[in-house]
């Protein structure tokens, strides 16, 4: 990357204001002034502004968050805190949900910058699973689970759910495994069914399973096998 549009990226600032900058003999690499934009940075280079170390980002970055209740996943958001509140990372502004939740909901969520690989979480074509643990505001009917199996009929959409995994845990309490992401849907499923969710917390996304050592509000970088394993989705 050209120093002047990592300067740019970590300054906020327009690549014309970037020169001046240069220019004023604000900007080291290692214990030298460097005034070219052009300079090409290298992985090596401890690039700093005023005295002040900026650290370079090199290649996508993957994490997973324990969402807490109260913030939205996305990444700019005029009333409501936002999730990057929590990513205490260079640019993090620059990362986004791969699958959103809603703001009364928690558990996991992926961030990345990795726009490829955030499509294959979300798009429906590669059926990646999503887990969630549902807490029901009446003991669950008897024949819900065969209902999510065959297919629910949404509320003002022509075509059926596509075949989901419930698991009773307690009368009140389920664990639910759908492959799509419509909106608010597994509170949609449940109205269908003549219940109501009253706690809702994502549990698995593909293979990557909430990390239990995480706090609400902590997040980890993901492992490369967690990475890897969301190209392993069909």
């Amino acid at each position: 990357m050209r120093l002047d549009k990592f300067l740019s990226q970590q300054l906020g600032i327009s690549r014309a204001l970037i020169l001046r900058e240069l220019r004023a003999s604000r900007v080291t690499i290692g214990s030298e002034i460097v005034k070219s934009g052009s300079y090409k940075l290298k992985p090596e280079d401890e690039v700093a502004y005023e005295g002040n170390p900026l650290k370079q980002i090199f290649g996508p970055r993957y994490y997973m968050l324990n969402k807490p209740e109260g913030y939205v996943c996305s990444t700019d958001d005029p009333i409501n805190p936002t999730i990057l509140y929590f990513m205490d990372e260079p640019l993090a502004e620059k990362l986004h949900a791969a699958g959103r939740l809603d703001m009364d909901t928690t558990g996991l969520v992926l961030l990345t910058d990795d726009g490829q690989w955030s499509h294959r979480v979300t798009s429906p074509r590669h059926h990646c699973e999503k887990t969630y643990l549902v807490t029901l505001v009446q003991p669950l009917a008897d024949d819900t689970a065969v209902l999510f199996a065959a297919g629910v009929q949404l509320h003002g959409e022509k075509e059926l759910t596509k075949p989901a995994v419930l698991e009773k845990i307690e009368e009140s309490l389920v664990r639910l495994t759908i492959t799509e992401g419509r909106y608010h849907q597994v509170k949609r499923m449940f109205a269908a069914a003549g219940n109501h969710v009253v706690a809702l917390h994502r549990e698995r996304i593909g293979e990557i399973e909430l990390d239990l050592d995480l706090a609400p509000g902590e997040y980890r970088a993901l492992t490369q096998e967690e990475i890897d394993s969301i190209g392993l989705t069909k």
